[in-house]
């Protein structure tokens, strides 16, 4: 075994005994709350493709992903109750069509008591005999399981879980950064074969390479978008043929550990300096953005901070003019900057709770003229979060701004001039602290350096 990895793991099983306490504790809430004795938190299972026999890529529950690094462990499950040592009923079948998981092993395992089950039949006959005091946490779609617990995923019990997840123990701050770590040696060497003038397809080869994941461990979809490409948000498509002419490299992708992800966003130019001096200018910007982020800070206000920031970019760019506030009013800096600022980070990407006030689930809704904003909370301490400004030609939206009094505060000339480039997005993953913030992307490009 790697002397690294062995080093790495030992420094992981320190802190996660700690991390089971708290997530032992957030249920025994949600338990307490939801007037149930018993949490079954079932790790999901494999789909079928329509008309067909293949299964899809498995996808983790991030609920048992929050208990146990075991991202593919289909038809397995947690039991809990308060006071006693969580159950993993651990789903490992006699199968000769497909690789069954090994045996159970790891810092993690002295954690749980540990139950191998051969059949379906097996896993249920491990749940509590009374399944009226049992919560059922999960998606529950396959006719061979059936748990006999009628309470699914409750409201009351969920919305404890998915408000407390916003904060990050010490053992979920440590895989990320690994996380954080892994996807910078990505982009290092997706970056490299943009220098190296490879296709879009061939540079999310090098990444995948990189970071050692295949498309289906990747934590969502990579978008490797040169030239115009950079404006499509979620451009995925992947050419397989060079460009005639390389001009502009947008990267937005991640990477995992233990099913924790890093999200993490770059923008390169082939060489026109004045579309380098914009990208430099986006990166100060975000940079004083992330000097904004500390515990208290309301992030609704920090989206509306990053448009007036970005009013002044777009005056300096001669991209407009006009002052900071009639182009908020008039919805310059929204066609320009149609997307949020940024969203809680975790075990799920777009991780759970980003617009809840509190753990009853009231709902902090966006601002007005801003829907797409997924993090609307106060900012707590051991958050993390993305902070990802963009700026971009997207004609669909700036050509709603003509006919307006929008119109005559666009430089259209300019526009044209940026408009084969596509657009420039700098994200990095944060750390919300009292008073200050860890930046984990910066700090692994730096290790990296």
């Amino acid at each position: 075994m790697n002397a690294d990895y062995s080093e790495r793991n030992a420094a992981l099983g320190a802190l996660y005994g700690e991390h089971i306490d708290v997530v032992r504790s957030r249920h025994d809430h949600a338990l307490e709350r939801a007037g149930a004795a018993h949490a079954v938190i079932y790790s999901g299972n494999p789909k079928r493709a329509f008309l067909d026999d293949y299964y899809l890529p498995f996808k983790a529950n991030p609920h048992f992903l929050g208990w146990a690094p075991l991202t593919d462990l289909p038809y397995s499950c947690i039991v809990y109750t308060p006071g006693n040592t969580p159950v993993l009923v651990y789903y490992q079948p006699h199968d000769y069509w497909h690789v069954a998981p090994g045996t159970p092993d790891g810092y993690w395992t002295r954690h749980f008591d540990v139950r191998i089950a051969r059949t379906p039949d097996d896993v249920i006959a491990h749940l509590p005999a009374d399944r009226a005091k049992c919560i059922a946490i999960g998606e529950f779609d396959d006719e061979a399981l059936d748990l006999g617990i009628e309470r699914v995923n409750p409201a009351t019990a969920v919305n404890i879980l998915h408000f407390a997840r916003g904060a990050k123990t010490d053992y979920e701050l440590a895989v990320m950064r690994l996380a954080s770590r892994r996807g910078v040696a990505g982009h290092l060497a997706a970056e490299k074969a943009f220098r190296e003038g490879k296709s879009e397809f061939d540079i999310h080869r090098a990444y995948c390479e990189a970071v050692s994941h295949i498309d289906a461990e990747l934590p969502y979809g990579n978008i490797i978008a040169l030239n115009e490409h950079g404006a499509v948000l979620h451009y995925t498509n992947l050419d397989r043929d060079r460009p005639a002419e390389q001009r502009s490299f947008l990267i937005d992708a991640g990477a995992q550990v233990h099913g924790y992800a890093s999200d993490i966003t770059r923008t390169y130019a082939a060489g026109d300096e004045r579309f380098q001096a914009l990208i430099d200018r986006m990166h100060s910007m975000q940079l004083e953005i992330v000097g904004l982020v500390e515990a208290g800070v309301d992030y609704r206000d920090l989206h509306i901070a990053t448009h007036r920031m970005l009013a002044a970019v777009l005056v300096e760019a001669e991209l407009a003019s006009g002052d900071p506030d009639s182009l908020l009013e008039t919805g310059v800096t929204s066609a320009f900057f149609p997307h949020g600022l940024g969203h809680l980070l975790g075990i799920q990407v777009h991780d759970v709770g980003g617009h809840q006030a509190n753990e009853s689930g009231t709902v902090i809704d966006p601002p007005s003229g801003h829907p797409f904003l997924r993090l609307t909370r106060v900012l707590e301490e051991d958050m993390v979060l993305t902070i990802e400004p963009g700026l971009y030609v997207i004609d669909m939206l700036l050509d709603r701004l003509r006919g307006s009094q929008a119109e005559d505060h666009v430089n259209w000339s300019t526009v044209d001039w940026l408009r084969p480039f596509g657009g420039i997005r700098i994200e990095d993953d944060v750390r919300v602290m009292s008073g200050t913030r860890e930046n984990l992307t910066r700090d692994a490009f730096a290790a990296a350096s």
